[in-house]
């Protein structure tokens, strides 16, 4: 049993920034993307010997991310409480993070699957069949929604002036 808890806890210490960051990419809420890893880890941890023997446990991982990302935005309606008084925004100081945040909010404004897809293909840098075996669908699937993600994003890119080198 303390093989297992040794060989787990390795691979989260190794894994769980880089899982967080892509889970941050998918939902674009750091305490949302915490919440995903750590599920994801809880159900690494439950199958650990399975998993780790069969060499895809980065897979299963980024599978479950995926899923529960999904899952929570099908169901963040439940959960949306509104307000009268609007929180206020903290300011940035970093000189250079407008184009950051542009890029944000144009990977936040795409639908949630291709969203999903424009991250792990290039983010995570999964090939086209490595994404569509991810998300249990076609590798046509993965290829339109990639193509008409980055095309959204362009667009919106585009139109802000970072493409075109201005300032954001």
């Amino acid at each position: 049993m303390r093989e297992i808890a040794s060989g787990f806890r390795e691979y989260a210490t190794a894994r769980r920034s880089a899982l967080r960051r892509t889970a941050y990419l998918m939902c674009g809420d750091w305490y949302l993307a915490d919440d995903l890893v750590q599920d994801a880890l809880a159900k690494l941890y439950v199958h650990w010997r399975r998993i780790s023997a069969a060499g895809e446990v980065d897979p299963y991982v980024r599978r479950m991310l995926v899923n529960g990302y999904l899952a929570t935005h099908r169901r963040t309606w439940r959960r949306e409480i509104t307000t009268a008084d609007l929180p206020d925004r903290a300011t940035n100081t970093n000189p250079d993070d407008g184009t950051r945040d542009l890029l944000l909010q144009a990977l936040a404004s795409l639908q949630p699957s291709q969203r999903t897809i424009v991250v792990l293909r290039y983010w995570e840098d999964l090939s086209i069949e490595q994404t569509a075996a991810a998300l249990g669908c076609s590798t046509g699937n993965v290829k339109s929604q990639a193509a008409r993600g980055l095309d959204h994003l362009r667009a919106a890119l585009d139109s802000s002036g970072v493409l075109k080198g201005e300032p954001a």
